[in-house]
């Protein structure tokens, strides 16, 4: 049994680059508060899984940690190019295994963007280059999962 204020070692990896930092606490029942640079989100079950439904569920949250990586991306990207766009948004979609661990077993990125017909090519690329060269969730989760977009024009 681990006694109370000891700290235990499990692993001897040296940081040489940047790293990122969150603090998560137990606030009670199936319920936690995480804590990301210095803004505090409640995690939370749905009352069928013996929760209080007080926040978002941890694996949604990895779909929405995605979709705001991408997101930035874009719209560098597009900005870069000097495009005109608004009503941007983005809807992911993923598919659960049924079997534990219940794992993404497929992710679907819905792109929903109003811009003019002549940009189109930019925002196709836009999000390419988010893919596969500067989204890091992206390039992790694919690791996992194979991730598909698609584009909507308003």
């Amino acid at each position: 049994m681990a006694e109370a204020g000891k700290v235990y070692k499990t692993s001897s990896i040296t940081h040489n680059m940047a790293t990122h930092q969150t603090t998560t606490a137990w606030t009670g029942g199936m319920a936690f508060s995480t804590e990301i640079n210095g803004h505090t989100i409640p995690l939370d079950l749905a009352p069928e899984d013996g929760g209080e439904n007080s926040g978002p569920r941890p694996k949604p949250l990895l779909l929405s940690a995605l979709a705001g990586c991408t997101g930035v991306d874009v719209v560098s990207i597009l900005n870069k190019m000097r495009v005109e766009y608004s009503d941007f948004s983005i809807d992911t979609s993923a598919d659960l295994s049924e079997e534990h661990p219940k794992v993404y077993t497929a992710i679907r990125l819905h792109y929903k963007i109003k811009m003019k017909p002549e940009d189109h090519d930019k925002m196709a690329k836009a999000v390419t280059l988010s893919k596969e060269k500067y989204c890091g969730v992206s390039a992790m989760l694919e690791k996992v999962c194979p991730i598909s977009w698609e584009v909507e024009y308003l």
